[in-house]
């Protein structure tokens, strides 16, 4: 016999509507305020990028004032949406680690072959090597 075979047979636990709770308990509740507080967050920060977007040159912003603003905003968009979506902020320490160790050294790689492939184009373009 599988391990899976006390699954296969009653299914009917699984789409008893047992495991629902109750939608005007306290726990629902404060899942509701969760997830408008979530939505709200990154709502706000949207709104921020758009208008930086729309905006941000009509009012005198330097152009790497308005990016640095946009990397800032994307990056912290995208660890809320990591720690709120994915769960990680549940996770113990080391296992945050584990995943964000090896992604800062992949952004960090990232940048430097951007940073070398401007070098090596700049070197192109002055010395006129090809």
């Amino acid at each position: 016999m599988s391990e899976f075979s006390h699954y296969e047979a009653d299914q009917s636990a699984l789409y008893s509507g047992h495991h629902h709770m109750d939608a005007k308990s306290a726990e629902s509740k404060q899942k509701v305020k969760n997830i408008i507080f979530v939505t709200g967050i990154l709502t706000v920060v949207t709104i921020v990028e758009v208008g930086l977007g729309l905006y941000g040159h009509s009012v005198g912003m330097p152009k790497w004032l308005i990016n640095t603003f946009f990397i800032l905003l994307t990056m912290f968009k995208a660890g809320y949406i990591v720690k709120v979506f994915m769960h990680l902020g549940d996770e113990i320490k080391n296992m945050i680690l584990t995943i964000l160790i090896p992604l800062t050294l992949f952004i960090w790689f990232i940048i430097a072959f951007l940073m070398d492939g401007a070098f090596w184009l700049w070197i192109n373009n002055f010395f006129g090597i090809r």
